[in-house]
């Protein structure tokens, strides 16, 4: 391949990995063109984009980037998978390919910087709550103490409430109260 080819691969990944800070690297070597192609659509559905890279290329292209931390896991053919929300719904999705594709290999992914490697490190990631889920929890983390303080001032005014129901009801009724001890 000219340097000229190699130049103009180096400036087609910078323009669509660009703004890709997180993604995943697998390998479809050993699966048919079929299962590749319904892969493909299937992850498109769900906005997750999947390219083929070469791998001293996409070195050059990322040497100093974020996505760096992937150098070490390009070996062979590989094929970088990006988009979604975030490299967590990609692992998800990923994961759960690999068990109608056990050719699919996982290599590894980045996310903030962080390299997990292997089908272990994906695997691992894909358990990883997203960005919403997250969010859920620290809601409720935050919000878990005011309820608990609410119920403790509302407890005691309830209980008054129905204290002072009864007398109400045992007056209307034309009954004595009677002090207690």
């Amino acid at each position: 391949m000219s340097k000229a080819v190699k130049d103009m691969l180096v400036e087609d990944y910078r323009e669509r990995f660009g703004d890709v800070d997180d993604a995943l690297v697998i390998s479809l070597r050993g699966i048919d063109a079929n299962a590749n192609n319904a892969i493909r659509s299937g992850l498109r559905k769900k906005d997750i984009h999947v390219s083929v890279v070469r791998n001293k290329l996409f070195t050059k292209a990322f040497g100093e980037s974020k996505l760096s931390g992937l150098s070490p896991l390009l070996t062979g053919a590989n094929a970088l998978a990006y988009g979604a929300e975030s490299v967590v719904d990609v692992a998800r999705a990923i994961v759960d390919l690999v068990k109608d594709h056990p050719d699919l290999e996982l290599k590894g992914a980045i996310l903030d910087g962080e390299v997990y490697a292997g089908e272990d490190g994906v695997t691992r990631l894909s358990k990883f709550p997203t960005r919403d889920e997250a969010i859920a929890q620290d809601v409720t983390l935050i919000l878990g103490p005011g309820r608990k303080l609410l119920g403790a001032v509302k407890g005691p005014g309830s209980n008054l409430v129905g204290i002072i129901k009864a007398i109400e009801t045992k007056l209307e009724d034309g009954e004595t109260i009677s002090k207690v001890g």
